[in-house]
């Protein structure tokens, strides 16, 4: 696997490295294994070194480096740093499996390998691969994935399995200059409004809003 050597991993427990790349259906079918505890693991490791950078490097809030992090940590961003170690070819699924390796497989496998590289070679090695492959080619050069806040609070959702829904309360003004006002409910309770002269505008809005409550709970 060339990434190894590109980022000095070679040391690394190939047991563990086997384990985080196979899915949960080659496991059901051969034996072993399958990456999701690691992936656990790999996510919490992940989350720790991106906050511990922004915490020493900037003065921002806990709210922007909780903003930040979530774009630098969601599943867009996983799929595209897998894409740049060239990891997904590597990927271990089952015969039902190999023609529907999805994001939310490959974003996991990445988590799962930074869980088997802190296992394996440590908190040092880890962090040296995450500021190769993340922090210093994205976050230090500010290049951003997206600002799509319903997109984040879905994938912050899907961690706690929560319904999550947006609901239109009223819409006000004359044809060209209509308000809408929406609310976000996370399990029925109402976790942020937003309004905007558009209903993707109002939502995108209320996403915000939600997020910035939800995050601190995250």
């Amino acid at each position: 696997m060339e990434f190894l050597k590109e980022y000095d991993l070679t040391k690394i427990d190939q047991d563990l490295l086997n384990m985080a790349l196979t899915h949960s259906s080659y496991a059901n079918e051969h034996g072993g294994e399958d990456y999701e505890r690691l992936e656990f693991l790999g996510d919490a490791v992940l989350q720790l070194i991106v906050t511990e950078y922004y915490y020493l490097s900037t003065n921002l809030s806990e709210g922007q480096m909780s903003k930040l992090r979530a774009s630098y940590v969601c599943e867009t961003a996983l799929v595209n740093y897998a894409k740049d170690i060239d990891l997904i070819k590597y990927i271990k699924s089952g015969e039902g499996q190999k023609s529907n390796i999805n994001n939310s497989i490959i974003a996991d496998t990445f988590e799962a390998l930074i869980g088997s590289i802190y296992l394996s070679l440590g908190l040092q090695s880890v962090s040296a691969f995450i500021y190769s492959v993340i922090i210093t080619p994205y976050i230090e050069e500010n290049i951003k994935f997206f600002d799509d806040y319903k997109s984040i609070l879905q994938e912050m959702v899907q961690t706690t399995k929560d319904s999550l829904e947006y609901v239109i309360t009223s819409e006000e003004g004359p044809p060209h200059e209509r308000v809408f006002t929406v609310e976000v409910r996370i399990d029925n309770i109402v976790y942020g409004v937003g309004t905007g002269k558009t209903k993707k505008e109002a939502e995108q809005n209320a996403a915000y809003s939600a997020y910035q409550k939800r995050a601190k709970n995250w």
